[in-house]
């Protein structure tokens, strides 16, 4: 392993809400390699959600946050150096667009790091031969190729206030081995049927239905069918905040969540997963879990939410109780 950085610089173009959660595995694994490095999170054509809903996730982990810096935008930055004053032990340069790559550069750094044309401005680069699908892979790639060493996001742990912690414990107190179910998605192509969620949540002793603000209209259906059911994010003025759905699922013994924003962030808090696809593609779009189970409509030959059979499932969620 090089020497430990004292500075990183981590540079985006922007992250949106989608964009952050699938980030959160790669946030987690930069801290883990290099837990006393000043990490700076430069967001270079506009903004970042780390400074804005999902900013109280960071704590510990990024130190400070630059966005909407204009940096990676026209060829005539090369003519100046961005980030005057600055200088940075390494930087981790985490999109491939190769203007914005040279651009990236000429900030002052030591070692640079970046995946761009095959790794052909990096200071070090990838074992891999190909690319990796995966967002997250490639992120991560970039931190093996700095450090030496395989990226370990699970050694880094998202720190939540206490205050979180008792309002989680509150709503799913000590005892059952809570199943959560996740059944929405913002795309709702994306989501198995909800009468099968409602029939896996029949079959529960301690069904923890998980609904965002886009599933509020679900909740009396989904009430009235399981009536024995929790509904956190109906119980709290907080809704599902960002925080307080990472401490419920700290608590689950096994969630059930559709592609979507909640699975990743259910898997950033280490929650073990069982994750649904249909119309995308797992291998490019799975959550990043230490403890994940996938499970794809096309093993059953189709692309459609519905070709993945109840039985499916309900071994899945069987095999992680018994384990």
């Amino acid at each position: 392993m090089e020497d430990a950085p004292e500075s990183i610089l981590v540079y985006v173009g922007l992250d949106r809400f989608g964009d952050g959660l699938m980030k959160l595995p790669f946030v987690r694994a930069l801290r883990a390699t290099w837990p006393k490095a000043r990490v700076t999170w430069l967001a270079g054509k506009g903004e970042t959600v780390y400074a804005g809903r999902l900013g109280g996730l960071m704590t510990g982990l990024i130190d400070e946050i630059i966005q909407s810096a204009g940096i990676g935008l026209a060829p005539q930055e090369l003519l100046k150096r961005p980030l005057p004053g600055r200088r940075f032990d390494l930087i981790l340069d985490t999109q491939r667009r190769f203007l914005t790559s040279l651009i990236v550069k000429r900030i002052r750094h030591t070692r640079y790091i970046a995946g761009t044309a095959g790794w052909l401005l990096s200071d070090a680069r990838s074992p891999r031969r190909e690319k990796p699908p995966g967002m997250i892979r490639q992120m991560l790639d970039l931190i093996e190729a700095a450090s030496g060493q395989p990226a370990a996001p699970g050694r880094a742990r998202i720190a939540l206030s206490p205050e979180i912690e008792r309002q989680a414990a509150q709503l799913l107190p000590d005892g059952p081995s809570y199943v959560g179910l996740v059944p929405g998605a913002g795309d709702r192509r994306k989501c198995w049927p909800r009468g099968r969620f409602i029939a896996l949540g029949q079959r529960l002793d301690a069904p923890v239905i998980l609904l965002g603000p886009d599933e509020t209209e679900w909740h009396a259906e989904l009430k009235g069918a399981l009536p024995g059911a929790l509904f956190p994010f109906q119980a709290t003025a907080l809704g599902a905040d960002p925080a307080l759905s990472l401490a419920v699922g700290r608590r689950l013994k096994v969630a059930v969540a559709n592609d979507a924003g909640m699975g990743h962030l259910l898997a950033a808090g280490d929650c073990p997963l069982i994750s649904l696809f249909g119309p995308t593609p797992a291998r490019k779009f799975a959550p990043f879990a230490e403890r994940l189970t996938v499970i794809e409509a096309q093993s059953f030959r189709g692309d459609e939410m519905a070709a993945i059979p109840f039985e499916a499932v309900s071994g899945a969620v069987e095999a992680h109780l018994r384990g």
